[in-house]
């Protein structure tokens, strides 16, 4: 029998509840330890670029720097395993951006084979599902990696067998512009969409071939159905949200979550706040912070461009002057939780997950860091899923697909 000892930081949470609700988070907590827990989104490999960061060591929430995630918050929010992000910013379109593009994701995975060096108590490479099992039975964080933005591929079909036998399990298609691969969400510069590039196809085959799942958050609407009607493996949307709540273009729509589910994919839920909740409209706000973007853009190339850490905390102390002069009101995990209630009514408790997108503008009120992760489990045992929905959510989806696309790729 497995015994569950719950961490201190989670057993606080139910000392000054009511009777009733103490008992349901209890069990929530049971079943929160008991599961095994993925988040398939974050961004954290930017902090292992930064000097002075240690993943080994635990940060504080919310003390600037802390960054929202680290391997022992990972383990006291009972978290198993994570896709790391190798994000790649969208540059130039030319031999020059393509290569400076792979140097940095090169960077980043050098980065990660240190960290797993480091910390080989603390965590492992995984490759598999049953990579992650095994991690977690010795109670280490799984690590996985995905990559973010195509970009870092060029033109060299090389480069996608190159970063796989890195460690590379699934790919993001694009980011928040249009690159040689397919069509942004977010970019209309080029008010038509254009989809799937010709290079772009020989991307979806090779990964399918490679077994390396294809990430359909980011892209655009027709991009993503040129991708599922060229793949013959499920996708994954690693953080995406439900377009009806609220209508962003990053959101998936109602006809885009019932086609996912005929391919056989998955949705994980991204608990970045402008994705989970629309805000009210505030002008002042809206063209501050595109000056600001364009000033770092300008300036930097763009914000994952920024290598010198002093730049780094400037724009970033910018960022946070404006967000405490044009405040929004908070967004919280029920309203997250709306979405997974939505698209498990339109499609079923088999095709949802959790791709936070921390370290990367995700968190919510109550879920600032790993360590808050919980709260979802609460808020999903309060509305009524079971203990086996919730594994489902945690990560059973996530790894029924990529065992799927693991073993399409053998036949």
């Amino acid at each position: 029998m497995k015994i569950i000892r719950l961490p201190i930081v989670i057993l606080a949470v139910a000392a000054f509840l009511p009777a009733v609700e103490t008992s349901l988070v209890r069990k929530a907590l049971r079943w929160h330890a008991r599961v095994l827990t993925m988040d398939t989104h974050c961004d954290t490999p930017f902090k292992l670029l930064e000097k002075g960061w240690d993943i080994g060591q635990y940060h504080r929430t919310g003390e600037r720097g802390s960054g929202c995630q680290d391997l022992p918050r990972m383990k006291a929010g009972g978290l198993d395993a994570s896709f790391f992000a190798v994000f790649v910013g969208q540059g130039p379109r030319t031999p020059e951006g393509h290569e400076a593009a792979r140097e940095k994701a090169v960077a980043i995975l050098d980065a990660m084979d240190a960290m797993y060096g480091k910390y080989p108590d603390l965590c492992g490479r995984a490759l598999t599902p049953d990579d992650a099992r095994r991690l977690e039975k010795r109670g280490q964080r799984a690590i996985f990696i995905g990559m973010e933005n195509g970009y870092a591929l060029g033109h060299d079909p090389a480069l996608i067998d190159y970063f796989h036998k890195r460690g590379v399990r699934y790919v993001t298609l694009a980011h928040t512009a249009d690159n040689d691969i397919c069509d942004s969400a977010t970019d209309r510069k080029d008010p038509e969409d254009r989809g799937l590039s010709e290079w772009g196809r020989q991307v979806v085959r090779r990964l399918n071939e490679l077994g390396v799942m294809i990430d359909v958050s980011h892209i655009s609407d027709r991009s993503f159905f040129d991708v599922l009607a060229l793949t013959r493996a499920p996708v994954m949307a690693s953080h995406s949200c439900a377009r009806p709540l609220p209508a962003r273009p990053r959101n998936l729509s109602d006809d885009m979550l019932l086609a996912l589910k005929k391919n056989g994919g998955v949705i994980q839920l991204c608990i970045l706040n402008d994705y989970v909740k629309q805000p009210p409209a505030d002008p002042a706000r809206e063209q501050a912070f595109e000056a600001l973007h364009r000033k770092i853009d300008e300036t930097y190339g763009g914000w994952g461009n920024i290598k010198d850490k002093s730049e780094h905390d400037k724009v970033e102390a910018e960022y946070e002057a404006l967000e405490k002069r044009f405040p929004q009101p908070p967004v919280f995990v029920k309203d997250a939780v709306d979405h997974i209630d939505h698209i498990v009514k339109l499609i079923g408790i088999d095709h949802v997950g959790i791709g936070t997108d921390f370290d990367g503008g995700g968190g919510l009120a109550d879920c600032r860091d790993v360590t808050e992760l919980k709260n979802i489990t609460i808020e999903l045992a309060r509305r009524g899923y079971s203990e086996r929905d919730i594994a489902k959510i945690w990560g059973g989806n996530a790894m029924r697909v990529m065992q799927r696309v693991i073993d399409l790729a053998k036949m």
